[in-house]
């Protein structure tokens, strides 16, 4: 496997041109399976995540075509309620049952695979198809489902906002029989860039305040065309980067309405944003200031925003603490920021304000970062996407150079990584 070798230590200046967004792309292939028509998305990302997406669909009928960023897909028919094949275990799966449920009245996706951050019980997704006429059962391989007719519309409430179960009760409700409620949603702009999405193929949602969503089913979805949202966890990474290594970035792409609290962290730690029409320039200060974060479901401050975040934190003066209320195991990665010279201490009980699931529960989900501290370069393993992500900004941090390997992680959730931060200014290289 290649290995990617950085060398740190000096500011990053440039524009990166961002990416669409994973957490929606990916999704939306997903929904193509509802239709007959024809879907094309537009601004669709280059990397792994779509690449499983589009292989999963494929598996299960679709035709496909993908020209530069732009992706047609076809599902005239489901050839194959299985998708047990995969070549790459993934969350994405479990998606494809309602979709399955609509065209063929079964379907038997893989036991989830994804980055390991945790527990991320699947109970959301199939207590919601149950409660709309699924039968659901596992195995030591997969999950079954099947339905005697259509599915009907049901009250869903949900015990946590999760992203995954709010898609996969919009991709059941939108040609459900009648009526489908879901309550305590999750309204992250990717969410709502699918509930458009399928707004365009002819299904009825409606918002209501209070993470309400309403669903009139219909009889058919269409065809449509789509611009895929740009990636605000991408430009978190980019504008850390700038924060860290005090440099410059400009982000050509990305919105601001999708990052307002984001924005402020970088306000209030003493960095500085340019809200440009066509994107967002980060600048890094001399000096920045410790702060208190908790990460929150949209629109609180986003838990994938964390990782390289709490890098940029380290060169903050006095101290910083970071509350995370998503995520139970997401500062493992801290450890390696600790070898490179960094004063993190992790605790197990709630250093915030926000209603917890994890109080009590000894998970260490809160972290306290003392600063500055000067980072020395290290080899490291990435774990997962954003975990990843740190340690990249970590390594452009360090003095020496520093090798990662498991880059397929990155490779997951970035576009072109390695030619955008060479873009910027980075001392990279690939090696094996």
């Amino acid at each position: 496997m290649q290995k990617l070798l950085i060398t740190g230590g000096k500011p990053l200046n440039g524009s990166v041109k961002i990416g669409g967004a994973k957490n929606a792309a990916s999704k939306m292939i997903i929904a193509c399976l509802l239709t007959e028509g024809v879907v094309t998305l537009e601004n669709v990302p280059l990397q792994a995540e779509t690449d499983i997406a589009r292989e999963l669909v494929t598996m299960l009928g679709a035709k496909t075509s993908l020209v530069d960023h732009t992706l047609t897909v076809s599902v005239a028919q489901i050839a194959e309620t299985s998708a047990m094949e995969l070549s790459r275990k993934n969350r994405l799966a479990i998606l494809a049952l309602a979709p399955l449920l609509h065209r063929a009245g079964h379907g038997y996706v893989p036991l989830l695979g994804g980055d390991k951050i945790g527990p991320r019980p699947v109970n959301f997704h199939l207590d919601a198809l149950e409660k709309m006429g699924a039968v659901i059962t596992q195995d030591e391989k997969g999950y079954r489902a099947s339905v005697d007719g259509k599915l009907k519309g049901a009250v869903l409430e949900l015990p946590y906002p999760s992203v995954g179960a709010t898609e996969t009760a919009l991709l059941a409700g939108v040609l459900a029989v009648g009526r489908t409620v879901i309550k305590n949603a999750a309204i992250e702009p990717e969410i709502v860039d699918l509930i458009m999405m399928l707004q365009k193929m002819g299904a009825i949602i409606e918002m209501g305040a209070g993470r309400h969503i309403e669903i009139i089913g219909v009889d058919k979805l269409g065809g449509c065309f789509h611009h895929i949202i740009p990636d605000r966890m991408e430009v978190a990474s980019y504008a850390s980067m700038a924060l860290a290594t005090r440099g410059s970035i400009f982000c050509e792409g990305a919105k601001h309405r999708d990052l307002i609290t984001f924005l402020n962290a970088v306000r209030r730690m003493g960095g500085s944003y340019e809200v440009k029409p066509n994107g967002i320039l980060f600048t890094g200060a001399a000096k920045y200031n410790g702060l208190k974060l908790e990460t929150d479901t949209h629109p609180g401050f986003m838990t994938d925003w964390q990782q390289p975040f709490l890098v940029a934190l380290t060169q903050a003066e006095g101290t910083s603490v970071i509350h995370e209320t998503v995520m139970p195991d997401r500062f493992g990665y801290t450890s390696v920021l600790v070898d490179m010279g960094a004063n993190i201490t992790l605790f197990d009980n709630c250093l915030g304000e926000l209603p917890c699931r994890f109080k009590d529960q000894n998970f260490k989900h809160a972290a306290v970062i003392n600063g500055p501290t000067p980072l020395n370069a290290t080899n490291m393993t990435v774990p997962d996407i954003r975990a990843g992500l740190a340690y990249v900004v970590a390594a452009l941090v360090a003095s020496g150079t520093s090798e990662l390997d498991g880059i397929e992680h990155l490779e997951r959730g970035y576009e072109d990584l390695f030619g955008k931060l060479v873009s910027i200014g980075a001392d990279v290289s690939m090696s094996g």
